[in-house]
Order: structure tokens, then sequence, then C-alpha cells
């Protein structure tokens, strides 16, 4: 056996469990709607749900962990980088170099915030760092991308990351409930949850049950938020050889272009070009929006299979209590934006 195919082999149990998990949520879906008149809680969120219960009460074996790893990541981005055929660049346009400021300003502002926090609490300088920069830009992969940057430790490093799996999930599950809170409109959620959820994927599960203008607005803000990672990166390369503890070695390790902007965001603002220029096809349109959620669902299924809600015990109180409070911080810098500077 080649090892290509052997790779492709491989993918074949944790990718099954994956669908068949989705499966399910989406029969969970059609349940509700034939009971209620609608679905009150979308497959998108049911499939998370499924998948954190399982991975909980079953630890899936090795054979399932290169499908999982491959729908929580490869096709978690292939469905990101389809909806920007969705969107066009009129869209952007209507944004508005307005919104475009208040994204940057509200990460900075959120960094800036979450730091104060963590080091109030009394965490290492590094660790607040990257509790502030996950929080405020795009979670783990902020994490990942800042901490070789800031020689941040290996434990530092999982000590972020295992918290901010879990949050995420609650943010994309608790964030709508706010919408009759705060009497949003779809644009104004879209503004929100692409402020305040972690990941660019999780931004779907937070707005495609919302409505498809929540989506496109929210993915757009997302993105442009992302994009902030690449300044932040290159300012705390600059600042590293200030921080505690810091070595006699003061140069900065440089990240390629991939890893500061990765593939699916270009494949998203790639999309989002053509469609502009009228060079995508209409059928292509009419099916790409069916194959972005089905993917979407079957990653989500993926996402919830990675997270272990007994892992939650085993994150310190100070980290856990820093994230929090900075994941409020955010959220209260996101709805003081949009009411007050005047987004959506």
């Amino acid at each position: 056996m080649s090892a290509q195919l052997k790779r492709l082999t491989d993918l074949i149990p944790g990718t099954l469990l994956c669908i068949a998990i989705s499966g399910v949520a989406v029969l969970a879906q059609m349940a509700e709607e034939h009971w209620t008149g609608r679905p009150w809680i979308e497959a998108l969120v049911i499939a998370i749900l499924i998948g954190a219960v399982v991975r909980t009460l079953f630890q899936p074996g090795k054979a399932y962990l290169p499908g999982m790893s491959f729908c929580a990541k490869t096709v978690l981005e292939i469905a990101v980088a389809l909806l920007g055929a969705s969107i066009s660049l009129q869209t952007l346009a209507t944004a508005g170099l307005p919104l475009i400021i208040s994204i940057a300003l509200a990460v900075i502002l959120a960094i800036i915030a979450s730091y104060m926090i963590g080091r109030a609490l009394k965490l290492p300088q590094r660790m607040a760092i990257l509790v502030a920069c996950g929080n405020s830009i795009c979670g783990n992969s902020a994490i990942a991308a800042v901490a070789p940057v800031i020689k941040a430790d290996s434990e530092d490093v999982a000590s972020s990351i295992a918290f901010t799996a879990i949050l995420g999930v609650i943010v994309v599950l608790c964030l709508p409930l706010l919408i009759p809170v705060l009497s949003y409109t779809e644009s104004q959620y879209g503004v929100l949850a692409g402020l305040t959820v972690y990941a660019v994927p999780q931004v779907l599960a937070a707005t495609m049950p919302v409505g498809i203008i929540a989506t496109q607005i929210g993915t757009l803000v997302k993105l442009v938020r992302v994009l902030m990672l690449g300044p932040v990166v290159v300012t705390m390369s600059l600042l590293a050889p200030r921080f505690e503890g810091s070595s006699n070695d003061t140069r900065a390790v440089s990240l390629p272009f991939h890893k500061m902007v990765p593939w699916f965001i270009i494949g998203f603002l790639a999309m989002m070009i053509l469609r502009s220029l009228g060079l995508i096809p209409e059928f292509f349109l009419h099916y790409s929006s069916y194959i972005t959620v089905a993917f979407t669902i079957i990653s989500m299924a993926a996402l919830g299979l990675g997270v272990d809600l007994r892992t939650l015990s085993k994150v310190g109180g100070r980290v856990t209590t820093a994230v929090i409070l900075s994941l409020g911080m955010l959220l209260i810098i996101s709805i003081a934006l949009i009411h007050f500077i005047g987004l959506a």
C-alpha cells in the first residue's frame, strides 16, 4: 500500500464518526422542525454538543484521530473558503472604513484590557499575553502564533489553549441568547459574533442559526479581526526582549506569511473577489452553499469531539478567571462599539 493511500485510509474511521454524529444532528433538527415548527437548536450546535458528550464519555482510539483532525481542520477550512463565494466586495464597501477601524480598535482595546486583567490576577507576563491575544484575536491560532515570538513556556501554552477550547464552544452556544436581550438586528448580531467568537469557523456555528446576513457580516468582521494577528505578532516580536525573564538572546522569532494569514482566509478573499467579478457560475453558487453547510456541520462534530468537558477541572483557577473576565470585557467593548460608533 502506497503512503498516499495509507494516509487516505487512515482518515476513514474518524471521518465516518464525524459524519455519523452530523447525521444524528441533522435528524434531531428535522425532528425539532416537525414537532415545533422551527429548529430551536440548529444541527451545527447539536453536532458540537453530541461530539463533546461522546468525547467526554468515550475516548476515541488512535484510529479515529487522523480523521477527526482532518474534519476539524481541513474540512472546516474548506467550508470557510467556500463561504467567500456568498459575499461580494460590494458588501465590504457597504461595511465601510468606520467598521474596519472599529474592528482594529476593538482588538487593541481588548488586548490591553485582557492583559491588565491577567496581571491583576498575578498571572505571569507571558501567560497574560497569551490569554490576551487568544481572547482578542482568534483563540488557539493566536496563542500558537504568539507563543514562539514571546518564547512562552509549553505549560503556559497548554493551559491557555485548554480553556479556550471549552470556552469557545460555550460562547458559540450562548451568544445567540443575547439577540432578544439586546434587540439586535441580524447585521448587528453578525458584528457582535465577528468581534467576540474565537475562531473563524466557530462564527459559522454562532451565526448560521440566525440568518445568512448575520453569517456573512460575522465572517467578514471576523476575517478582518484575524488579519490583525500579523501586526500583533510583529509588535510582540519587538517587545519580547523587555518581557520578564528574557534571555540575552533577543532575536525575534519570525513567522512565515502563511502562519500569520492562513490559506483559508486567502481562499475566502479570493472567492469573494471572483464572486464580485462575476467569474463564479450560478450553479456553483447554488450548490456551494449546501456544501458549506454540510462541511460545517461535519467539522463542528469534529470540534466537539476535541472537547473533553473534564478538562475544565484541570485548568488553574486564575487562568479560568482571567479568560472569563477577558471575554466579558471583549463583549462589553464590542457592544459599546456597535451602539456608540454606529456599527451596523
